[in-house]
C-alpha cells in the first residue's frame, strides 16, 4: 500500500529530535532549552557551593595550627576546589543518576545518546571535561551560545560526546496504541477510510501535533493545525470535514487505529 508522507507542515518553531533507539525505534523527543540548562547549571552551582563551603571548612579545621592559621600550600587547593567539585559533582551525579545532576532533575531533563544507546562512563566524562571550556573558563558563554545556536542544542561537551538534553515532561513518548484509549473500538464505526492512505509515524505526527498545540495553545501551534488539516484533505481527497479541527484530527487517530490493527 502506498503511503503519504506529512511534510509541507512548517515544525521548526518546535524543537524535537528523532531518535532511534536500539530496537530501531524511531522515537520523538522535545529537546531540553537554553534556559532550562542555564536554571539547571544554576542550581547545581550552588549545591557544589554548598559542598565546597563545607570541604574547605574541613581542610580549614583540618590543617590549620594552633592559631588557626592554614598552611600556605593550600592556598592553591582551595582555588582548585570549587573546579574539581563541579567537574566531579557533574560527572558522578550524571553516571549514577542515569545523565540526571539535581539540576536536571528539578527541571525534569536529561542527558541522551544521539545514536539511542545508553550514555556511557566515557560520555558522562567527556561531558564534565568539557564543562572546563564550556562553562567555567568561558563564564558559560561558550556553551549558552552553541546551545542556542546549533540544531541539536548540543555544547563543546555534548558534541565530543554524540549526547544532547532532552526534556522528560515531553507529550511525545508514546507509541501508537496509547494514542487514545478508546473503550468500545469493537463496536466504532470508522468515519474517514481513507486514512489507510498513510503510514504510522504519519499518525505520530498528528498525535504530535495535537499535543503541542493543547500544551501550548498559541497562534503558531494553531496555524500548524490549520496547515496540517488543510493537507491532510489534499491527501486524502476528503471534502466534508468537521468545523473542529482537532476533533477530526483525533478521528483519524481513532480510524487509522481500527483499520489497520
Amino acid at each position: 500500500m502506498y503511503k503519504y508522507n506529512l511534510c509541507p507542515v512548517n515544525f521548526a518553531a518546535m524543537q524535537t529530535i528523532d531518535i532511534k533507539t536500539t530496537q530501531n525505534v524511531t522515537i520523538e523527543y522535545e529537546l531540553a532549552t537554553l534556559w532550562e540548562r542555564m536554571l539547571a547549571i544554576m542550581i547545581d552551582a550552588i549545591i557544589v557551593g554548598a559542598i565546597y563551603m563545607i570541604l574547605a571548612l574541613l581542610l580549614s579545621a583540618a590543617f590549620s595550627d594552633g592559631n588557626g592559621n592554614s598552611d600556605l600550600s593550600l592556598g592553591m587547593i582551595y582555588s582548585l576546589l570549587p573546579v574539581i567539585c563541579f567537574l566531579l559533582y557533574q560527572l558522578l551525579s550524571e553516571v549514577f543518576a542515569d545523565g540526571q545532576s539535581w539540576g536536571k532533575k528539578s527541571m525534569s531533563i536529561k542527558v541522551v545518546r544521539l545514536d539511542g544507546q545508553e550514555p556511557g562512563l566515557s560520555d558522562y566524562l567527556l561531558r564534565s571535561v568539557f564543562h572546563i571550556v564550556d562553562t567555567i573558563f568561558s563564564g558559560g558563554i561558550l556553551a549558552a551560545l552553541l546551545i542556542s545556536s546549533s540544531n541539536k542544542n548540543q555544547r563543546l561537551g555534548d558534541m565530543t560526546a554524540n549526547t544532547t538534553v532532552i526534556r522528560l515532561r515531553s507529550s511525545l513518548n508514546f507509541q501508537l496504541n496509547d494514542i487514545l484509549k478508546i473503550s468500545s473500538l469493537e463496536d466504532y464505526e470508522p468515519h474517514y477510510p481513507e486514512v489507510k492512505k498513510l503510514s504510522e509515524s504519519d499518525m505520530l505526527l498528528i498525535k504530535g501535533t495535537i499535543s503541542r498545540y493543547r500544551n501550548h495553545p498559541n497562534d503558531a501551534h494553531k496555524k500548524v493545525i490549520v496547515e496540517l488539516v488543510t493537507h491532510l484533505k489534499e491527501v486524502l481527497e476528503i471534502e466534508d470535514v468537521d468545523n473542529d479541527k482537532i476533533e477530526f484530527l483525533k478521528t483519524l487517530i481513532r480510524d487509522y487505529i481500527v483499520l489497520t490493527r
